[in-house]
């Protein structure tokens, strides 16, 4: 008898231990972690259960590394995703680890400004730190060929927009992104445009859209500037517009247009050939192709700067070669040709 009592004694004892176990355990995993902000943690590839247990202790948000097994044994099919997560306050081990296996990292955002190049937006790119850049080095067609544009020429194929994208994310990735919303807008205006415009395609549009964008950045006058350009393409006349002159010449344009510059022969050179050049010479967004697309009304066919950032609009040859004078040959000090960029 002393034996069945000593037995049940035992079996008894071991499961209060196993329940008090059991309360601990379910309590280390459900107690929120000891943190009062919240906190980065970056799960690495070959990550596992165990190692991101020692790895949680080790920066205080478990008090035992093998907690993250016990998880692991209640839920064996999360899998850890390799990217940086925020820890909140108030999340426990269960809910981190979930997160981990969510793979919903923290999210960063970039944005790549209207009137830039692509190689301008590959610059941005890399100047944030956390992008996988795989295009620095690539030409043209390697950039189009990689993204899966439909043309050798990737300029003006991406909106002008801000993206946001995990760590390690590649430029490849957010330039398909990019292409993509510039495809959607595109077709979208051009679907909504205004009758007896002298443009084949939407290309061509995007094209005149990337010149209104170079010429200001004043929102109220792209359509201005819009309608003056297409004015002078129904009259024949040339384009004449420095922008498309700079982006012909390249690493040739050294921060001055000068005469030689606007001798250079290049398809580009809208003083020298008429029409349209050949690409665009930026990427836009949706306010530029809106204007080339739905100009608006003025019998101008000239515009100078006039040093404030803002545009002064003529009519004829006299008027404007009169705004030249006064806008362009005496140059206050402060003369800017686009609009002072807020601080």
């Amino acid at each position: 008898m002393a034996y069945i009592k000593w037995f049940y004694r035992a079996v008894f004892l071991s499961i209060t231990l196993s329940a008090i176990l059991a309360g601990y355990l379910y309590h280390s995993i459900t107690a929120p972690v000891d943190i009062t902000s919240k906190e980065e943690f970056e799960v690495k590839a070959g990550d596992t259960a165990f190692s991101l247990g020692h790895e949680l202790s080790e920066n205080g948000l478990i008090s035992n590394p093998y907690l993250t097994r016990v998880v692991a044994k209640l839920h064996p099919e999360w899998v850890p995703k390799v990217g940086k997560y925020a820890i909140k306050p108030e999340m426990n081990l269960l809910d981190i680890m979930a997160l981990f296996d969510s793979g919903q990292s923290i999210f960063y955002s970039i944005t790549l400004l209207e009137g830039k190049t692509t190689r301008d937006f590959l610059l941005a790119m890399q100047a944030s730190g956390n992008i996988t850049m795989t295009l620095l080095d690539a030409s043209n067609e390697e950039i189009a060929q990689k993204v899966g544009l439909d043309t050798q020429h990737p300029e003006g194929q991406f909106f002008a927009n801000t993206y946001r994208y995990h760590e390690g994310d590649t430029d490849v990735s957010i330039l398909k992104h990019a292409h993509e919303l510039m495809t959607q807008t595109l077709t979208d205006l051009w679907n909504n445009k205004a009758e007896n415009l002298p443009y084949d395609s939407p290309y061509e549009a995007l094209i005149m859209a990337s010149i209104i964008e170079k010429e200001t950045g004043v929102a109220y006058e792209r359509p201005m500037i819009a309608r003056v350009f297409i004015s002078r393409l129904e009259k024949g006349m040339r384009l004449q517009t420095d922008p498309t002159v700079i982006y012909g010449l390249g690493d040739l344009f050294k921060g001055n247009l000068t005469r030689k510059g606007l001798q250079n022969s290049s398809p580009y050179n809208t003083y020298k050939v008429y029409g349209l050049p050949p690409t665009p010479i930026a990427n836009v967004g949706r306010e530029a192709i809106e204007a080339a697309l739905n100009p608006g009304e003025t019998k101008a066919l000239y515009f100078v700067a006039k040093g404030d950032g803002t545009h002064a609009f003529s009519n004829t040859l006299k008027e404007h070669n009169r705004a030249v004078r006064k806008y362009q040959f005496k140059r206050r000090e402060d003369y800017r040709s686009t609009p002072a960029t807020a601080k």
